[in-house]
């Protein structure tokens, strides 16, 4: 197979608020202009790799220091002669549009740039059906690949039939945390006790360890994923859901008949810096698990889709997705609120549990299913595009 490995990487200003304004454009981890960050140590440990080919590093930035974050990025990817890496930022995108503009492909700019996790990963796919790929490994800049046959494992299996004659076209693999363990560091504390997402995760995983090499998933690690042309051609990435873009991309594929797999055999270590802001990663939580249940909820009105409920997904996350979501969130955040840090930011994620979350769940939840009627015509008339290819490569010959 000819793989791509995608690396996104988020930047933020020198000074940058807690929040910004838009749901999807706040991310669990940025790297400030002014520090190193981890996209290094991630190229770093992809060196001397076997089956590392070309390398696509995403960068998202705030818009007021896009072009001062390409540079930076660039700079970092010039200390990896041996890697073959081509760094897309905003001049990449207006290439990646004014093709679409010829092409006659209009009214998807928000679902395909670099603004939100679901929106870089579909520029992404349209870039590596464009240049010709037949898979894609998606890689975390926070993460380290140990593994010399990381690459061969991510490809294990990808586009060939199981034993029962189904195609394995996307799978994911796991996370090895900073105390060596493949499970959720959560704690059972009091303020948990209506939001277990730790320890429903830790339960589907225990038996997803013990089984099979390849099983169905119902969990995705975005950071250890690969996906076949077959399914990224044919399936988007949802750009209205805050965070969890992963797991949604499996709920997508099972609605639309197919699956991802887990491969217990594929891993790497994840090391994200500290949470500064964990009111404010919840709130994002917030927005996220209730989009997803209003999401699941109107496809089951859709006749063609196949209907995907919370029992479906035990033991994860089909606890997250039962009735009475909201009320749950809202109680979590306010006992959070009590002790944990970021109490202000607990507080004002329970108040947006009942008011802006809902709203924003509730207008959003059928643009992906209209977005996505159009995904496969946009990829069948940009799949190796070598028009496209080229002014890629030649705005990073000439940027770099």
């Amino acid at each position: 197979m000819n793989p791509v490995v995608i690396i996104p990487t988020f930047i933020s200003a020198k000074r940058r608020r807690n929040e910004v304004k838009g749901i999807v454009s706040n991310y669990d981890h940025m790297t400030n202009i002014n520090e190193e960050g981890n996209l290094d140590r991630c190229l770093s440990s992809l060196e001397g790799k076997e089956g590392v080919g070309l390398i696509m590093v995403m960068v998202a930035a705030d818009r007021s220091i896009d072009l001062e974050a390409v540079k930076k990025v660039r700079d970092i990817t010039k200390r990896h002669p041996d890697l073959n890496i081509i760094v897309i930022g905003p001049s990449e995108l207006s290439i990646v549009r004014e093709r679409m503009e010829e092409l006659s492909i209009e009214q998807v700019t928000q679902q395909i740039c670099l603004r939100g996790y679901g929106a870089i990963r579909n520029l992404s796919l349209i870039i590596s059906g464009a240049m010709g790929f037949d898979a894609v490994v998606f890689l975390d800049e926070n993460e380290i690949v140990d593994d010399p046959e990381f690459m061969r494992k991510a490809l294990y299996g990808l586009g060939k039939l199981t034993k029962q004659g189904i195609p394995i076209l996307a799978k994911t693999g796991y996370y090895i945390n900073d105390q060596g363990s493949y499970f959720s560091k959560w704690e059972d504390k009091w303020y948990n006790r209506f939001w277990q997402q730790g320890k429903a995760f830790n339960a589907w995983i225990g038996a997803a360890m013990n089984g099979p090499r390849l099983s169905r998933s119902n969990h995705v690690c975005g950071g250890c994923l690969a996906i076949h042309k077959e399914a990224f051609k044919r399936l988007a990435f949802d750009p209205w859901i805050p965070r969890g873009e992963d797991l949604d991309y499996m709920l997508d594929l099972r609605m639309y008949g197919s699956d991802i797999w887990f491969d217990n055999k594929w891993q790497l270590r994840k090391l994200p810096p500290p949470s500064r802001h964990e009111g404010t990663r919840f709130r994002q939580d917030i927005f996220r698990w209730l989009y997803e249940y209003n999401k699941l909820e109107y496809s089951h009105s859709l006749i063609d889709l196949q209907k995907v409920t919370a029992a479906s997904l035990e033991p994860y996350p089909g606890p997250l997705l039962q009735r009475g979501l909201r009320r749950r969130i809202m109680i979590t955040a306010f006992l959070r609120s009590l002790v944990r840090p970021d109490k202000k930011a607990y507080r004002r994620a329970a108040k947006e549990a009942r008011g802006e979350a809902t709203k924003y769940a509730q207008d959003n939840c059928v643009n992906y299913f209209e977005f996505q009627q159009v995904w496969p015509q946009i990829m069948d008339r940009m799949e190796s595009d070598s028009a496209l290819a080229t002014a890629l490569v030649q705005s990073a010959l000439i940027d770099g």
